[in-house]
């Protein structure tokens, strides 16, 4: 059925599942259909007289709903929950916006309701958390507005992070979790899982990684005729894909996750399980103490970056140097605790040491992180080996520092299994660091690295290809044109169903490490609550917009992140009785005249580059 978008009678939205009757967005009855009869006609209306009559009692409020424009799931949901909040009597507005509006909008609170994920492994909950006192996050906004003080929250990690006791460690997480819990800031809807849809007559042997944007086609092997070129349609942060950004190492937005990885290593990896696997590092040993970490890498031998140039503890020390080396660089990305943990690192022979100011047990996960730490060859900086992190800094040059200058990259040249050979936007070519200034590939060609350390790679190009819409992606892939779909974002729950029935593709779901949330940038804690309670979670994933593919959440964090397979409490179930006690108490004796608008505006941030 066609999602109600606004003017459809809430009881048929339930009904959704078994009707036969669908809504079209404008709010009448599909054409097709005949209109009902008389009795049906006299249900209706005594059906909106008893909403109405008990809206009378509630506390008029209206709350305004911000997602992402061309989101065509989330849209789904808001309507649904549009209809939910309207039986408590709050009225729901929606505001589909672009991506950098979304962005600079939740920093700055211009919303009430605005779609949310949590990051997901290996980030959550620790790096999750900490990032909630950057700039970064609409947690950012909605704690403040909710009586929290986000920096004092964020600091509470910081004892955690310094536990060597694990026992002690785990009592810490969940009383903290229990603290955030309580506040009913997050509305945590259903929790997320990877999909990835592959052409059996083209690719075998593809395993969904355990990172969230870890798309390991390298690993695959060819199984069709021609020449082994293999074209995807990659899951982006926004969904479809557009770009892979600048595709340097050391940088954020606009680059993507999934294409850095490609290219980029770092000395850890993250495994199957949450476990820490060697990549550039072979092995390590670790000293720990309460005043500080020492830990010894054993680096990787033989291995070269795409441009020739060998790795070695040199190259690692430079890359460290240039990210973490200048204080205004650290400060840069302190949103996740392994910065400020940081004391010195340095080579003694091919062994690389580092060393910490305290305890800090995330320490190997948070190395495997995309970014902002990924290693670049020593002859792709400025300047070469002998770079300047303070005047030839390797960050992007639209950065703007006081004592640093972002200098760039000069090439991009990681160790990973896939090297840029070209990228065309509007039947031009570009190659090296150079891109289209509009921000968007048409296609995107990697070679394999054919000296891989990792292992003979069967795939000789990996072809990523932009779409307009879904729709273009589900016909792509059903004609050929499309090898694999890999990614969230991309193609509805209910296609990706429809693929799985299908024995031409082979559909797989990754590990759930992410959770959809809500958050709620609004002061009132019963209204909140009312919210929480209000929207029925059960009947959405059930529903089109998920097809049952995903599990409903009552908590922020999924229970297969560390230190989160707890139970908190109370419930944020649905309860529409404790929702109507919230928001229309039963004792009311008079109707609200004073509508309560919690909308906000708010001074935006300056946009994250």
């Amino acid at each position: 059925m066609r999602p109600c978008n606004g003017g459809c009678p809430v009881h048929a939205r339930r009904r959704r599942a078994s009707s036969k009757e669908s809504c079209t967005r404008s709010g009448r009855r599909d054409a097709t259909r005949r209109a009902p009869h008389r009795a049906g006609t006299l249900r209706l209306l005594a059906l909106a007289l008893s909403a109405a009559t008990a809206r009378a009692a509630c506390k008029a409020t209206t709350l305004e709903f911000m997602y992402l424009q061309g989101d065509a799931v989330h849209a789904a949901i808001e309507d649904d929950i549009r209809a939910d909040l309207a039986e408590i009597g709050i009225t729901v507005t929606a505001k589909p916006v672009d991506k950098d509006t979304l962005n600079a909008d939740m920093v700055a609170g211009n919303y009430d309701l605005v779609f949310s994920e949590t990051y997901g492994a290996p980030y959550d909950p620790h790096s999750y958390i900490k990032s909630w006192a950057t700039q970064d996050e609409a947690f950012y906004s909605a704690l403040p507005t909710a009586g929290v003080d986000r920096d004092v929250l964020a600091a509470k990690v910081d004892p955690i992070f310094a536990d060597l006791d694990d026992a002690s460690r785990q009592t810490k997480w969940t009383a903290l979790l229990q603290e955030i819990h309580n506040e009913v800031v997050a509305l945590p809807l259903y929790g997320v899982r990877v999909p990835s849809i592959t052409r059996r007559d083209t690719l075998s042997g593809y395993t969904p990684g355990a990172q969230p944007f870890d798309y390991g086609i390298h690993k695959a092997t060819y199984v069709g005729s021609g020449s082994k070129i293999v074209k995807v349609s990659p899951g982006a942060q926004g969904g479809l894909f557009t770009t892979v950004g600048r595709l340097d190492p050391h940088g954020y937005r606009p680059n993507e996750f999934f294409a850095n990885n490609f290219v980029y290593e770092s000395l850890t990896s993250y495994g199957p399980g949450g476990a820490i696997e060697p990549a550039l590092a072979t092995s390590w040993t670790e000293t720990l103490s309460a005043t500080g970490d020492t830990y010894r890498f054993t680096l990787r031998t033989g291995v070269t970056f795409h441009d020739g140039e060998a790795f070695n503890c040199a190259a690692v020390k430079l890359n460290f140097d240039h990210v973490f080396g200048p204080p205004e660089m650290k400060d840069n990305h302190n949103w996740y605790g392994f910065v400020a943990a940081l004391k010195d690192w340095s080579c003694d022979g091919e062994v690389f040491v580092l060393n910490t100011n305290a305890h800090y047990y995330p320490l190997l996960n948070d190395l495997t992180y995309i970014r902002p730490l990924r290693m670049l060859s020593p002859a792709a900086f400025v300047g070469g080996a002998a770079s300047d992190p303070y005047t030839q800094n390797s960050c992007p040059t639209s950065w703007s520092f006081t004592d640093v200058t972002c200098a760039g990259v000069t090439a991009l040249a990681g160790t990973g299994p896939w090297k840029l050979a070209r990228r065309e936007t509007g039947g031009v070519t570009y190659t090296g660091t150079d891109y289209d200034a509009s921000g968007q590939d048409d296609l995107v060609v990697f070679e394999k690295n054919a000296n891989y350390w990792g292992g003979a790679i069967d795939i000789d190009e990996l072809h990523l290809v932009r779409y307009d819409t879904a729709a273009e992606v589900e016909t792509a892939l059903k004609n050929g044109d499309l090898d694999a779909v890999i990614g969230k974002g991309i193609l509805s729950p209910t296609t990706v169903k429809e693929l799985a029935a299908d024995g031409a593709y082979e559909v797989q779901h990754g590990e759930e490490s992410m959770v959809s949330t809500i958050i709620m940038n609004i002061a009132d804690k019963d209204v909140r609550k009312a919210v929480v309670h209000a929207v029925d979670k059960n009947a959405i994933v059930a529903g089109p917009e998920m097809s049952g593919f995903e599990s409903p959440r009552a908590q922020l964090f999924s229970r297969n992140s560390p230190y989160c397979d707890v139970l908190l409490t109370p419930a944020m179930d649905y309860d529409l009785a404790a929702a109507k006690e919230l928001n229309c108490p039963t004792d009311s004796g008079s109707t609200s005249t004073t509508p309560t608008i919690t909308t906000t505006t708010k001074k935006k941030s300056k946009k994250e580059d």
